[in-house]
């Protein structure tokens, strides 16, 4: 009698146990690279719709405040696998080989039962495939937007299409072949809208009909700022080249393809040489240009979450999948007179964050505590019901996705950017923010720079007001914040060797500076 007791508890907590596993969440990582938040309608864009992004921000919860730790697209990649800051994951800078040896988030999933997989744009090194996935289809490197090739679980294998399109066809075929007794975490990644902002065949022409608002800093002189904003090299008006604007077209296109691109492009382009602009007239039709080209591979984007959205839907599986859409980092569509990313002032700062979560996070509500790509790793882990290490620098969004604010929650934000000299001439500088004021350092050996900016009297970031009698004590609450979460943090005081930097003598800086050169040459 009391074996046969002994073996029904047995069963019974097998049961419950197996009850509460199979309630345990799917996750839908949504990522793309250099995503605008003011490009999103939810966001408040004034130049674009996104229907889908937008019906996620209606049936879950929008971040307002999603600060990323490092600027550029490799370093905000390791971030999220690790948890943990550059310094610490050892990726500072594009170029870097990630250490896939190391502790990530799939493989603590894949040790509590996940079925991972991550598709896509990967952009941490080809020297080895992804640890910690059961699937892996991934890019080389940036990958084009037109053909392209992709590691299949680390063997080579080619597509014809638009990768957008591909990208989503290989999630979606995924999906339907997994193991359905098991949750899955899918990181689903976009190229898109990396430069040099290619639109699918089926976006070729959207916008020809419209002019898009400029911003008001477009021709932003840079007087109320120090030597790095003049110094930079990702202006439209000097930087961008003839491919980025679409004057030549690419060269990995099929014969149909490059039909629709012509039919498409050489119109305009032929009106654009007959006009022979100059000044500011020409930075006018290369915004157009750059901010149409921009907007139209957002919508391939758009549109292909729906696709993904309308199978969970169909399938069953919104119920119990939770969709996270972010962005490696924000992106300058012409704010400063800029493309590209990597400062810390806000339009790179800050990146899109959209959760939803079925039956738990309320719909439609909006979330301004300051977060981070630093936390998705330990808010995968938590809706995995999995042990969140005690090494991971992040903090697990769950609380705040149940509506509830733990009251030692974070109340400002460390930030570092280590690549130079690299592209763009982008210095490197730290610091902090509290979401109305920030501090920044920029430092090098030939430069040692503050800026401070008060957000709430100066939104654009035009004028520092470092040093200033009137910003006194605040200044020097921001330093000894910044002090304080240096030390937290663990960040050393003279930059890892991994970092760009060092003069002429480092052989990485010299590469940089050499292919910037060529770039200089083929765009003049």
């Amino acid at each position: 009698m009391r074996q046969f007791l002994f073996w029904s508890l047995l069963a019974v907590a097998a049961a419950l146990s197996n009850a509460a596993h199979a309630a345990r969440p799917n996750i839908l990582f949504i990522f793309t690279d250099d995503h605008a938040y003011q490009s999103i309608g939810a966001y408040g864009s004034q130049i674009n719709k996104t229907p889908n992004i937008d019906r996620l921000a209606r049936e879950g919860m929008l971040f307002q405040r999603c600060y990323v730790p490092n600027s550029i697209c490799g370093p905000i990649r390791a971030v999220i696998q690790t948890g943990k800051y550059s310094h610490v994951n050892g990726f500072l800078v594009n170029g870097n080989k990630f250490d896939g040896a190391q502790q990530t988030f799939p493989k603590l999933l894949q040790r509590v039962g996940y079925q991972t997989a991550v598709i896509g744009k990967w952009h941490l090194g080809e020297h080895m495939p992804p640890q910690g996935f059961d699937y892996a289809e991934v890019l080389i490197g940036q990958g084009p937007y037109y053909n392209p090739p992709m590691l299949r679980n680390g063997k080579r294998v080619k597509h014809v299409g638009y990768t957008t399109d591909i990208i989503t066809d290989l999630a979606l075929k995924w999906l339907r072949e997994r193991e359905s007794e098991e949750p899955f975490m899918l990181m689903y990644q976009h190229k898109a809208p990396h430069r040099n902002w290619q639109p699918s065949p089926k976006h070729l022409t959207m916008y020809d009909d419209v002019t898009i608002p400029e911003p008001p800093t477009l021709f932003d002189t840079y007087a109320g700022r120090g030597t790095p904003a003049r110094t930079q090299d990702m202006s439209i008006a000097k930087t961008m080249t003839d491919s980025d604007l679409k004057l030549v077209a690419p060269r990995n296109l099929t014969a149909a393809q490059r039909k629709l691109w012509d039919a498409a492009y050489e119109p305009k382009n032929r009106a654009f040489r007959a006009a022979q602009l100059q000044g500011r007239e020409l930075v006018q039709w290369k915004y157009q240009r750059y901010i149409k080209d921009y907007l139209r591979c957002i919508a391939s984007v758009d549109d292909n979450i729906g696709r993904v959205l309308r199978y969970l839907d169909d399938t069953g599986l919104a119920a119990n999948t939770v969709v996270v859409y972010s962005s490696d980092q924000g992106f300058y569509l012409g704010e400063h007179g800029w493309f590209d990313k990597r400062w810390m002032y806000e339009e790179s700062l800050r990146t899109p964050l959209i959760v939803r979560w079925p039956q738990v996070t309320k719909a439609g509500s909006v979330n301004k505590q300051i977060v981070s790509p630093l936390d998705f790793a330990e808010t995968f882990l938590e809706l995995a019901e999995a042990d969140i290490p005690g090494d991971m620098q992040g903090r697990s969004l769950v609380p705040l996705l149940r509506g509830e604010t733990p009251a030692d929650w974070r109340k400002s934000f460390y930030y570092h950017y280590y690549e130079y000299p690299g592209w763009h001439d982008v210095r490197r500088h730290y610091g902090v923010t509290n979401g109305r004021y920030k501090l920044i350092r920029f430092y090098e050996p030939d430069i040692d720079e503050w800026e401070l900016y008060d957000l709430k009297a100066d939104p654009h970031e035009l004028k520092s007001v470092y040093g200033e009698p009137k910003y006194k004590s605040v200044q020097a609450a921001l330093l000894a914040d910044l002090a304080r979460l240096r030390k937290q943090y663990g960040v050393p005081e003279k930059d890892p060797a991994a970092a760009l930097g060092g003069g002429k003598d480092n052989p990485t800086s010299a590469r940089i500076r050499k292919k910037n050169e060529k770039g200089r040459e083929k765009k003049d």
